[in-house]
């Protein structure tokens, strides 16, 4: 290679080089909308990129702004504003899916800040990051495959699924149906029936008025003041449930990965079916069937609705509360 040569492909080199970090220094870009809407309607969002927070206030009207970090949001997505009666729905495509992955598009950190009145159906739909919402007084359903879900004060029925993280829900008046593949579920102050399904973390949780129906592969289950009929399965530990007063509803407790430990009041009436590598009760239960080491029939009280508990992974314990 002669030196003129040489040269020219030194200083080519040097530029591209340069040329990248030009890219990523970009400054923060900002979109900022106000659409019509009333109580009463729906807000859906449904975007390529991005997390999310929503947040119910007092006044008419959508606020939108959307943030991007390290790219131009015109260089990014491409925007649809959707205006129709008692209903506003936003669309967000990536422009070029290649020139994303190249440039480092991934790291482009889009957030969408919005606020609905509180009584707004919400639907909102990701692939690319976490979705918060509070303050709301309306049925939700949201979708991301990016990141978790966190739900605060929610009055309404929740249905909400990510493949990306672990979901987390405080305060919520309605009907719960919540799942992940990557993540655990907490919640507590639910006033209501859930039905919760992980399979990559454990699931908590506290103070449920309704039925429950929990799920995972990946952890152990614990519950607390559960105040309507459980049903629980697990692969992936044990499982501790604390039946709220006056709770004689019932149940199906199941795990092949761990022990199971039930409180339940002695002053209701069960019939219960206890079984695993031992079985120790210590309430005063009468034996209506087997009585051994490793299964237990019999009734609390004057008997009533049916509480299985098997596990081929430890020992079933029973204690009051």
């Amino acid at each position: 290679m002669t030196t003129h040569v040489a040269r020219r492909f030194s200083l080519a080199f040097a530029f591209a080089v340069l040329l990248v970090p030009a890219l990523d220094l970009r400054a923060d870009t900002r979109m900022e909308r106000t659409l019509k809407l009333d109580p009463g309607g729906r807000f859906a969002l449904d975007t390529d990129l991005g997390s999310v927070t929503v947040t119910g206030t007092e006044s008419p009207g959508a606020h939108l702004v959307i943030t991007s970090k390290r790219r131009d949001l015109d260089d990014l997505l491409r925007f649809s504003f959707q205006e129709n009666p008692g209903s506003v729905t936003v669309t967000a495509r990536r422009k070029d899916r290649h020139a994303f992955r190249w440039f480092g598009g991934h790291n482009a950190s889009v957030h969408y800040e919005i606020r609905v009145p509180a009584r707004t159906l919400l639907d909102i739909d990701t692939s690319g990051g976490a979705i918060r919402i509070g303050g709301m007084r309306s049925e939700a359903r949201l979708a991301t495959s990016g990141g978790g879900i966190a739900v605060r004060d929610l009055v309404g029925d929740l249905n909400a699924h990510t493949s990306g993280g672990g979901i987390d829900l405080e305060r919520i008046r309605g009907r719960v149906n919540v799942e992940t593949s990557g993540g655990g579920i907490e919640g507590t102050g639910i006033d209501g029936s859930i039905e919760a399904d992980t399979s990559g973390g454990s699931v908590r949780l506290d103070r449920v008025t309704g039925d429950i129906r929990a799920h995972s592969s990946g952890g152990g289950i614990h519950l607390r003041e559960a105040g309507g009929r459980v049903v629980a399965n697990t692969s992936g530990g044990g499982i501790t449930a604390t039946f709220a007063r006056g709770n004689d509803r019932g149940g199906s407790l199941e795990t092949s990965g761990g022990g199971i430990e039930v409180s339940l009041d002695p002053a209701i009436g069960l019939r219960i079916d206890a079984s695993g590598s031992s079985v120790r009760a210590d309430l005063p239960l009468t034996v209506k069937g087997v009585n051994s080491r490793r299964r237990l029939q019999g009734t609390l009280g004057s008997g009533g609705e049916l509480l299985r508990m098997h596990t081929s992974g430890g020992g079933v314990r029973i204690d009051g509360l």
